[in-house]
This record gives C-alpha cells, sequence and structure tokens, in this order.
C-alpha cells in the first residue's frame, strides 16, 4: 500500500511539473533550435529536426519525441554532440539524450496529407487504376534488405510514411543493378495503395528528355508540363544523363519548384552524387542536395545469398544451400547479374535434366568461385608495383589530393584491381583510402572508355600490368 501510495504521489509530482516548467522548457529547446538550425543547412534541418519535439526536460536528461526509428538513428550519430553542446550553451549544463519514438505522430501528419489531397467526390474505395508505368512486381515487401542497402531502404520508408515532407526530394544513387529502380517503384506502389497520392508519373530522365523535345517540335509544351507539373509523385530514374543537356535542365528546375513548392514527392535516382555530376547546374544541384541523399553499395555476401533464396522463394524453386553460396561468392558485380545467372542455371538445369548438385553449378559457372587477392601481403604488392611504376609514394595513390598527377593512377588502379583481380568496388574504395563505390565506378568507367579511343592510356594500362607479374 505504500509503495502504491509512493508511486501515485510521484506520478502527480510529475504531472505538476510538466504543467509548471512545460512552457519554460518548450522556450529553452526553441532557444536550442535557434542556434543548431544556424550551424546545419536548411536540408538537414527541416529533414531531421523540424520532426523532432520536446518530450521532457529534467536536471539531468532531454527527451526527444521522433516520429520513427530511421530519425531517432540518424539524430543519434549524426547530431547528439551538435545537440548536447548547443543544449551546454543554452542551460549552462550537460545533458542525456533520449528518444522516444511515437509512430502515431508520422502517421497522423501522413493521413492529414492524404485527406488533404484525395479528391472529395471521388471514395477511397473506388480509386482508379493510376495512369503511370510503374512496375507492379517492385515493392516494398520484396526488397531483400542487408547492410549495404538498410539505410536507402530505411528513407523509403520514411517517405511512404509522410510523403512530401520527409526527405524532399529523395536521391538514391549506386551503381547499376543495385536496386535503386526497385526501391523507386516500391514507393510509388505503396504510396499508390495508401490513397492519398493518386497522380504519379515515373520516368528514366532520357524519356524526360524525348518528351520535352517532342513537345516544343510539336508546339505542345503546355500538355508536356501538365503531365510532369500536375502530380503528387515524380519518379526520375538516372538524372545523371541530364549533364550538359542546358534546355533540359532549365525545364526541369522550373519543373522541380513547381511540384516542391505545393508538396509533391519527389525521388531521384543516378548512379554517383550530384557533386561528381559533370556539367550540371548549380542552382539544380543544390535542389538535389537539398532533401536526403542515401547511397546502396554493390550487395555483400549475405545479402547477395538472402536475394537469391527470395527469387527461389518468389518462382517456386529449390537449390542445395552449398549451391547458392556458390553462386553468390562468383557473382560479385550487382543484383541484376546474380539474379540472371540464378535464372540461367535454373533453365539450363532443367532442360538438361541434370540433378542440381555442387559440381553441376560449377560447371554451368565455368570455374570456381573467383579467388580475390584480399590478403595483406597481395594488396601491397600490386600497390607497390603501381607506384613504382608512377614514381609514386603510398600516400599519394591512397591519399586525398586530387591532382592530374594522382588521378590516372589512381583509376588506372582502381581498372586493374577490378578488371583483373575481380575484387569488389566496395572493396576497391576501402583499399585505396576508403572511397565511395561511385568514385571507383566512375574511375574503372574513365579508364574502359580512354583504353577505346587512347592509345598510350592502353599502352600505358598493359605496362602497368606487366610490371606486377
Amino acid at each position: 500500500m505504500y509503495h502504491f501510495l509512493l508511486v501515485s504521489l510521484s506520478l502527480l509530482v510529475y504531472k505538476l511539473s510538466t504543467k509548471i516548467f512545460g512552457v519554460e522548457n518548450n522556450t529553452l529547446w526553441n532557444k536550442a533550435l535557434k542556434l543548431i538550425k544556424e550551424q546545419v543547412t536548411s536540408g538537414n534541418f527541416r529533414t531531421w529536426f523540424s520532426q523532432a519535439s520536446l518530450g521532457s526536460l529534467t536536471e539531468k536528461s532531454l527527451t526527444l519525441v521522433v516520429p520513427s526509428a530511421f530519425i531517432k538513428q540518424q539524430l543519434a550519430l549524426r547530431y547528439e554532440k551538435l545537440i548536447q553542446a548547443t543544449l551546454q550553451e543554452v542551460m549552462g549544463k550537460d545533458l542525456t539524450i533520449h528518444y522516444e519514438i511515437d509512430s502515431a505522430k508520422s502517421s497522423k501528419k501522413a493521413a492529414r496529407i492524404e485527406e488533404e489531397s484525395l479528391p472529395l467526390e471521388m471514395p477511397t474505395a473506388n480509386r482508379p487504376i493510376p495512369h503511370s508505368n510503374l512496375n507492379q512486381k517492385y515493392t516494398i515487401e520484396n526488397f531483400v534488405v542487408g547492410l549495404t542497402n538498410n539505410l536507402a531502404f530505411a528513407a523509403a520508408q520514411a517517405v511512404i510514411q509522410n510523403p512530401g515532407v520527409a526527405y524532399n526530394p529523395l536521391f538514391i544513387y549506386g551503381p547499376s543493378g543495385v536496386g535503386k529502380t526497385h526501391l523507386m517503384h516500391a514507393i510509388g506502389n505503396s504510396l499508390y495503395q495508401k490513397g492519398g497520392f493518386l497522380k504519379s508519373v515515373y520516368a528514366p530522365s532520357e524519356r524526360f528528355m524525348v518528351d520535352f523535345v517532342d513537345s516544343i517540335r510539336t508546339k505542345r509544351t503546355g500538355e508536356f508540363r501538365a503531365r510532369y507539373r500536375n502530380c503528387d509523385l515524380l519518379l526520375i530514374d538516372d538524372i545523371q544523363f541530364i549533364s550538359g543537356k542546358d534546355s533540359t535542365q532549365e525545364e526541369f528546375f522550373h519543373t522541380f519548384n513547381e511540384l516542391y513548392s505545393k508538396g509533391a514527392q519527389i525521388v531521384l535516382t543516378s548512379d554517383r552524387t550530384p557533386n561528381e555530376m559533370q556539367k550540371i547546374e548549380s542552382r539544380l544541384m543544390s535542389r538535389f542536395q537539398g532533401g536526403l541523399m542515401v547511397d546502396i553499395q554493390l550487395p555483400d555476401f549475405d545479402t547477395r545469398l538472402a536475394i537469391l533464396q527470395a527469387k527461389l522463394q518468389e518462382s517456386g524453386e529449390t537449390l542445395p544451400e552449398n549451391c547458392l553460396s556458390l553462386i553468390a561468392e562468383s557473382i560479385v558485380s550487382n543484383t541484376r547479374e546474380l539474379e540472371g545467372t540464378l535464372v540461367q542455371i535454373l533453365s539450363r538445369l532443367k532442360l538438361t535434366g541434370q540433378e542440381v548438385t555442387l559440381d553441376s553449378v560449377k560447371h554451368f559457372l565455368g570455374k570456381q568461385p573467383s579467388t580475390q587477392p584480399t590478403g595483406l601481403f597481395d594488396q601491397k604488392k600490386v600497390l607497390n608495383g603501381i607506384n613504382q611504376f608512377f614514381s609514386l609514394h603510398m600516400s599519394d595513390l591512397v591519399g586525398p589530393r586530387r591532382q592530374k598527377e594522382f588521378v590516372l593512377p589512381r583509376q588506372i588502379t582502381m581498372f586493374i584491381l577490378y578488371n583483373d583481380y575481380k575484387l569488389p568496388m566496395e572493396r576497391i574504395g576501402q583499399i585505396l583510402g576508403g572511397r565511395d563505390h561511385t568514385t571507383v565506378l566512375h574511375g574503372i568507367e574513365k579508364i574502359k572508355e580512354a583504353i577505346k579511343r587512347d592509345r598510350d592510356i592502353q599502352r600505358m594500362v598493359i605496362e602497368v600490368k606487366q610490371s606486377l607479374t
């Protein structure tokens, strides 16, 4: 009985203190927010801080209420030190930061947006099929999540929960065949099923360009703008291809602004970050960077294995676990090639009537799993050989400097490690000073193209390879 009275009294004191000091606490938090806003970009403030509210403030701790685990994770990882330092400045003491997830906060906001955007005369149950070319097979449920894409997946879920407000635009980047388009279509399909985003437009950037050029030629720019600007959701794939297209960039800039101003959700994909796009207008680049940028990397072994298992489940087929592991070890390039190899193996084995064994899968692959020289000795041997060929120091090759005399040897190194040693791009990036896989992809493609048209580069690559043997 005594314990019950003590707990009741504590709760009463807490409620009274909250009522008395709540206004003052909110004032202190608002002061802290004002200081934080001066230290981060407007896009980051809008993305991470505008959705966080004060839960409680005590002598030793502060609790922030956030709408999702994703926002909690990002605030804790990226901004907790900034929050603590700012609170120290405002209140003169160190506070421990706690987070409380209130999913109802996000869902209520999303429901309000849906209600406002749904035509009054149209019952939700009788929604028409959207006039778009979304692939219905790409859903959020059948997207395989792993360490290399979990951040992009969480961002997509946040957009589905709170479209037009959270992470707008959402910019997803990464090499070809890793699931960017799948995730983009999944966002569109999920939002349509929720009922608020009736009109979506999906287009590769080439389609946007072709439609724009055709509209000028046929004098139907009004129809073009009506299609791309009167929508709730705009999905543009491979946006990097508008680089250098001045008129298309101009048109997309105004399309972006109009959609953003009325709260439409924009999702873009690219094989590189905006900073790595050449011949892109700075005002357009700033808009790409104004929301949330997340990358999808090449899948690691566990993710590749999970993708194969999901594909088998989807098709109703089976393969021994050791055969799946062999395929996952052998195909390290991208998801598309991984799935294609599995389909080819299943088809070939059915046609020939072979029993599914480890040997039959090895025979199909034509080789043992790629032996990748991931040991420290092999890496040093290759890097030292390249440094010796170009008369460089190790710090020149793996360091951050981007002078012309370092960039070419570095890109040749990327090409050789990928093409001859079969290392995955993420591993090459780690070896070369922790570079992003998109930088590695760009370097490899650069040398590939240079070899075709520049005999000096071709000869140089051959000589470097010979020096390593």
